[in-house]
């Protein structure tokens, strides 16, 4: 696993992610395609969600995760599959930008339903060169660091259903 997580740390960094050809985006939607598979294997209850990590470059992540198969009882998705869009991107980007050497554990996540969500949902975590840089610094010093991330689950149209706010 640590030689997959060296090559797309290597990927992101590259100018690859810069070439919009067709050919690049044919090869590169079967990259994610991959790294969704190895993210469903390592916790099959995010495939079974239907959670996908749709862009990734350094220091960002969209993923997004669909209404299909995660509606409630009223139709509306379901508070769990949103929890789970909240907390796994956060996992997901500590493990490219710092590799395997690193465990990211979530202490706490709040959320806050704003609005029905009665669509496929998205979120992007961004985090600067300066705050990568403090979560590693304090991670090697101290053997942990504590990072918080606070994001927007966003519907098809952009607006904002949920907040969260997760303390790792």
């Amino acid at each position: 696993m640590s030689s997959i997580v060296n090559w797309g740390k290597d990927f992101l960094r590259s100018d690859a992610l810069k070439k919009p050809s067709l050919f690049w985006r044919l090869k590169h939607g079967f990259i994610f395609n991959v790294l969704n598979r190895l993210i469903g294997i390592s916790i099959p209850f995010v495939r079974r969600n239907r959670f996908q990590v749709v862009e990734l470059r350094t220091s960002y992540l969209k993923g997004v995760i669909s209404l299909h198969g995660n509606k409630n009882h009223i139709g509306t998705m379901y508070a769990g599959a949103m929890f789970l869009l909240a907390e796994v991107p956060g996992g997901i980007v500590s493990l490219f930008e710092y590799g395997s050497g690193y465990f990211p554990i979530l202490k706490e996540l709040t959320i806050r339903y704003l609005l029905p969500a009665t669509s496929d949902l998205t979120i992007e975590v961004s985090l600067t060169q300066a705050e990568l840089d403090a979560i590693r610094q304090t991670a090697d010093e101290k053997g942990k660091s504590d990072f918080t991330l606070t994001l927007d689950l966003k519907d098809v149209n952009g607006m904002v259903v949920a907040q969260s706010v997760a303390l790792y």
